[in-house]
């Protein structure tokens, strides 16, 4: 419980020194050396404490001077076509001259907005069995029991019963 207290004060500073970037570069776009400040304090916390970013958030900051990339203040964006179908947006940053592509792809979806990859969806630890084989009363025990020799037993019973129902 104490860590995800402090995940969360980590993630709500994240999010304060994000947006007072974009405050300070909508208030005086010239003050841009504040904003990357901020931004690079922001990805400095975010390693230190080993904490992912959503991938919008990454996609507004510049990899090489970690400046944000607002579209005519600091970036600029255009749309390239390598092939006949495939279109991409280039942002480049005014600061370095580092440019990013990105697919536009209306049918793309990040794994972060995928229903599988939200906790509530995965199945917790606690969770009860719906069937009463023998491997999953044993995986009820072991998360009691915490250890790893239990694991190992419980998935060497798992391949023992894939055989025998393979053999009948």
């Amino acid at each position: 419980m104490a860590q995800n207290l402090k995940d969360k004060e980590a993630y709500q500073r994240l999010n304060y020194l994000y947006q007072a970037a974009h405050h300070v570069l909508s208030e005086n776009p010239e003050n841009v050396e504040l904003a990357r400040f901020y931004c690079f304090t922001q990805k400095t916390i975010a390693r230190r404490l080993v904490l992912r970013q959503d991938p919008s958030v990454k996609r507004t900051l510049c990899k090489k001077c970690c400046s944000l990339l607002i579209p005519g203040v600091t970036a600029t964006t255009r749309q390239r076509r390598k092939k006949r179908k495939t279109r991409f947006t280039v942002v480049r940053c005014l600061s370095c001259g580092q440019s990013k592509a990105l697919l536009n792809n209306p049918d793309y979806c990040l794994w972060a907005d995928r229903p599988e990859a939200q906790l509530e969806q995965q199945k917790q630890p606690g969770d009860k069995p719906l069937n009463n084989t023998a491997p999953q009363l044993l995986r009820g025990w072991c998360e009691e029991a915490s250890s790893m020799w239990c694991e190992i037993f419980v998935a060497v019973l798992n391949l023992m019963l894939k055989q025998t129902v393979r053999l009948k």
